[in-house]
């Protein structure tokens, strides 16, 4: 964002906030004083977060945050459509854009233009406020709604449309000061309800922080909302929530704020959705609470008359969604912020990008809020807003996953609940590409048909994927992939629809992800092979700052083709204190790997959860930067799960550039030597169980099995007429091993779980683990139990097949396994066959 601008709004919305506080006094506290929960607060972040806090509280991880199982609320099945005012606001660069004329005209344009297509929320955001009543509750500004807010809520209630109002956490001091009378809570004062010693509530340092451990307190956001409910406010925007907006080391927690809140709303029905760039560690916490949560930062470029937004605002929030996507879903939405795609006189983007930002909006199942002046829709922006095809990708509720997340031209796909697959084809890079989807890629083996839903037309039948010739630059294609007669779907533990029933969590060490080790060998001329290596018990992974398993919260951006020695000549950064890194890892041992320069700082350090240490990554003035430097390093971890955060504290920047985790070597030797005038074979024992291995490759060509070398159990046998034909001098050996579908697996240890899939088609199969910690599971279909496997193993092994049947009749049928017996039940995959 532009910080002298967005300094400037927030600064406006600010002076007029202050000036209301500070003219009150206790007897005319109702008609002057302003509430920090009112909606008058800043408009925007700041440029520069606070400071991070002296006390150094531990982060929860990832791993303590499961999805909540309650039901959707229903007045959230779907992600909601409609229109804000903030990109509005700032782009004119008046707060006070939000006059009674404006929402009319706003109401009436949509629906003259979009009602019909779905579009049905008028969201007014920051500044519409001026003051509390008698009981500390926001009173609408009189100057923007002369004739009163209620005529305009009426106005957008009589065009069909819902309607939203803007709120942040905490309680203004002048409110506190007051002292006044709490709504429906005989006893209760608003001096009674602020948390002591007196903390800071906000972003923005407005209001003081309510202690939700008096009862008072949760009357006093009862009040608040049945006020709104008066006035039939659908929808409040909950702004500045943390751990997020800036702020992640818990120095500002408003949890308690959206708890209260959110319980409040629920018994009036009303939409919850929080703002901004939402830490993921609690994405638990935020779906059991709210409808929607914003994963990123603005998404206006605070260029004030000049565009509402800017393509490097859109393309921050592909890796943003790599972390996000499986969080969304069933009730619970990510939001990408305003959808400026409208006028392209205005958007700041060019036609592909306009087309790009809708497609990622609709395979996100996002919200569809669109931040433009609706009165002034061009033709292609209405083109793209009202394709009603990619409106039902958005609404069939089902986010899009990453093939490679990492990768210039993209893939994300999701199977949709009729066992379809929405698949986008994204080109970020800078030339035009052709653009291939392999059915493999998506779960899906055998033929497929193929719809351009933005061109509206069908493409044909593809036997095993589909090329979109010539993406342009910043473009897309959105296809709808439909199985043919005969294809199998493979369904992934983590797919949307797979329904599970008891205690269960995603990984926590209980997965095994695919995985490879190199054999060092040397290759010498001697006559006089050197002996072998027993070094190396233990192997390092590298996992790139663009692996998909690591969790960004705050504003990081990724820089590519620095030429400063990077490792794979890349890194992400961010330049706000209070900004972290996560990364869960099953190992025993962890690098953290970043340059060092005098641009950079202090960095916090935790391990599962526990604070460490604070790294220096900075040099002094003068001093060469250095790349690809270890600044911190553990290496005597017990096997199993870990969690490595870092907590930016200071300096102009934090970077990553790669995490290395140590694990126990799968090869013994590690290294190796072969001699090409004393040939000989050579032998490496597997660690692993030799049904795991999958092959060798050598400087990316895959080796013959049984020429170049051959498998017995465990055992490969390096053959010595392929290793002759090696040159003298070191050479890398691969050699891969599978890991559970796509690296992960769902796990109970309670007899009585069970995990269910609905499908239509004609066969099903489950396909998973087997292990010694595993006993028998039951198989159900349709309701009857149909057979009792074995899922115990005398060795950890991946994607084995344990259940598997053919020849029902071709209609919906649903699928379950029970847990009997052993300490864990894993489960991976769940494959149904079509038609």
């Amino acid at each position: 964002m532009s910080s002298r601008s967005a300094a400037v709004l927030g600064a406006t919305m600010l002076l007029a906030l202050t000036a209301s506080a500070s003219t009150a006094s206790a007897s005319t506290a109702s008609a002057s004083t302003a509430s920090a929960s009112a909606a008058q607060a800043a408009t925007g972040p700041k440029p520069s977060p606070p400071p991070g806090a002296a006390a150094r509280p531990a982060p929860a991880v990832a791993a303590a945050e499961a999805p909540s199982a309650s039901a959707p609320d229903p007045w959230a099945v779907k992600p909601y459509m409609g229109w804000s005012s903030y990109s509005m606001q700032v782009y004119s660069g008046n707060g006070k854009w939000i006059t009674a004329d404006q929402l009319i005209k706003q109401s009436d344009a949509m629906k003259a233009k979009l009602q019909r297509y779905g579009y049905n929320y008028i969201n007014v955001d920051a500044g519409w406020n001026d003051g509390v009543d008698a009981n500390g509750r926001p009173k609408p500004s009189t100057t923007l709604y002369p004739q009163g807010l209620q005529k305009v809520i009426d106005h957008v209630h009589a065009n069909g449309q819902k309607f939203g109002l803007y709120m942040i956490p905490g309680i203004s001091p002048a409110v506190y000061e007051a002292s006044l009378p709490i709504a429906g809570a005989p006893g209760c004062t608003t001096h009674d309800i602020v948390k002591q010693p007196i903390q800071q509530a906000d972003y923005w340092k407005i209001g003081y922080r309510i202690d939700f451990s008096n009862p008072c307190s949760q009357k006093y956001i009862n009040s608040i909302v049945g006020l709104f409910a008066e006035w039939g406010v659908n929808f409040v925007k909950f702004d500045s929530v943390t751990p997020g907006s800036g702020i992640s080391d818990l120095s500002l927690d408003a949890r308690d704020d959206v708890a209260a809140w959110s319980s409040a709303l629920k018994k009036h029905k009303i939409w919850f959705e929080l703002s901004w760039a939402l830490d993921p560690q609690y994405a638990g916490f935020w779906r059991s609470k709210a409808n929607g949560w914003r994963i990123d930062w603005d998404v206006e470029c605070y260029c004030a008359g000049e565009a509402l937004t800017q393509w490097q605002n859109i393309a921050r929030l592909f890796p943003d969604l790599a972390t996000w996507w499986r969080h969304g879903g069933n009730g619970g939405w990510n939001d990408l912020d305003s959808l400026n795609v409208g006028n392209g006189s205005m958007d700041g983007l060019t036609q592909d990008e306009r087309r790009t930002a809708m497609t990622l909006w609709a395979i996100s199942a996002a919200p569809l809020y669109l931040g433009n002046d609706l009165t002034k829709l061009d033709s292609y922006g209405l083109s793209l807003l009202t394709n009603p095809e990619v409106i039902a990708v958005d609404q069939a509720g089902t986010p899009a996953r990453p093939v490679n997340a990492t990768s210039q031209q993209p893939t994300w796909y999701a199977l949709n609940a009729d066992g379809s697959y929405t698949v986008a084809l994204f080109n970020l890079g800078r030339t035009d590409k052709d653009i291939t989807v392999n059915w493999s890629d998506i779960g899906l083996t055998g033929a497929a048909s193929v719809r351009d839903l933005w061109a509206r037309k069908d493409l044909g039948r593809f036997p095993t994927g589909f090329t979109a010739a010539t993406v342009p630059i910043h473009g897309v294609r959105l296809l709808k992939i439909t199985p043919q007669a005969g294809a199998k779907v493979a369904v992934n533990d983590d797919a949307l629809r797979v329904g599970y029933q008891g205690d269960w969590a995603r990984n926590g060490g209980k997965e095994v992800a695919a995985t490879a080790q190199p054999l060092e060998l040397t290759v010498t001329d001697t006559g006089t092979p050197a002996p072998p290596s027993t070094s190396g018990p233990v192997r390092t992974i590298v996992h790139d700052n663009t692996d998909t398993g690591i969790a960004y919260a705050g504003t990081w951006s990724q820089s590519t083709g620095r030429g400063l020695g990077d490792y794979n000549d890349n890194v992400h950064y961010t330049e706000r204190n209070g900004d972290s890194f996560q990364y869960t890892f099953t190992g025993t041992g962890v690098s953290y790997v970043t340059e060092m320069d005098s641009s950079q700082g202090e960095v916090d350090v935790y391990l599962d959860g526990q604070f460490i240490k604070t790294v220096n990554t900075g040099r002094e003035q003068g001093q060469p930067r250095l790349a690809q430097q270890a600044v911190f390093t553990v290496n005597d971890l017990p096997n199993g799960s870990h969690t490595l955060m870092a907590v930016k504290k200071s300096g102009s920047f934090m970077l990553l550039d790669r995490i290395d985790v140590m694990q126990p070597s799968l090869l013994d030797p590690p290294t190796a030597s072969f001699d090409r005038k004393a040939p000989a074979d050579v032998r490496v024992e597997l660690l692993r169980d030799g049904t795991e291995f999958t092959g060798v490759t050598h400087n990316g060509k895959a080796l013959v099995r049984g020429t170049d070398y051959t498998l017995s159990g465990s055992t490969v046998t390096l053959r010595a007429p392929y290793l002759s034909t090696l040159p003298a001098g070191k050479a890398q050996l691969d050699f891969a091993f599978r890991g559970d579908h796509l690296d992960d697996v769902h796990a109970t240890t309670a007899n009585g779980d069970a995990v269910s899939y609905t499908f239509t088609g004609t066969g099903v199969d489950w396909i998973t683990a087997t292990a010694p910690d595993q006993g028998l599971v039951d198989i159900y279909i349709d309701g009857v139990r149909v057979k009792r496997v074995d899922a115990h193993g005398a060795t950890r092994a991946t994607q084995q097949t344990l259940f598997s049947t053919s020849g029902l009749k071709n209609k919906q049928h649903t699928f379950k396994a029970v847990k009997v017996t052993g300490n864990v039940m894993r489960s991976d995959v769940i494959r149904y066959t079509t038609r």
